[in-house]
């Protein structure tokens, strides 16, 4: 019987080490070229990411942005600032997140997307249709 109070004391310390090992992506991060900021955050029991910043934020006219390029018609008066733009991933290893989804404002597009934490401060966020893919580098914002 203590063997098995044992192996189950095994069990338990190694799934809570496995759960503290699994990288933290969640936080504000800036996108390519600092265009914008997108905050990620649990959404039940995935991740999204909403843009919380722009570094240009209105048009020429001083109009706040809206999501023009988007393919349905009704969607295009949605203002940039607070669009979802990742949405639906979950952690593949300690330090991936795939199954998502990235919206592109600016074709109007939504891609397949993986993100891999290559360092507590560097992300790659990959969005792909079909066998063709692009990766950006983001940053985390102190």
């Amino acid at each position: 019987m203590s063997r098995l109070y044992i192996c189950l004391a095994a069990l338990f310390s190694l799934s809570l080490f496995s759960a503290s090992a699994l990288a933290d992506v969640t936080g504000v991060w800036s996108t390519i070229e600092g265009k914008s900021h997108v905050k990620i955050e649990p959404c039940g029991d995935k991740l999204c990411g909403k843009i919380i910043w722009l570094k240009e934020p209105l048009n020429s006219d001083g109009s706040p942005k809206i999501d023009i390029h988007n393919s349905d018609n009704n969607q295009r008066d949605r203002p940039i600032i607070g669009l979802e733009l990742l949405k639906g991933f979950v952690p593949n290893g300690s330090n991936e997140w795939d199954d998502g989804q990235i919206y592109n404002p600016e074709d109007g597009n939504t891609y397949n997307s993986t993100m891999i934490l290559t360092s507590p401060k560097i992300l790659d966020v990959k969005g792909c249709v079909l066998f063709f893919c692009k990766t950006q580098t983001w940053n985390k914002v102190e």
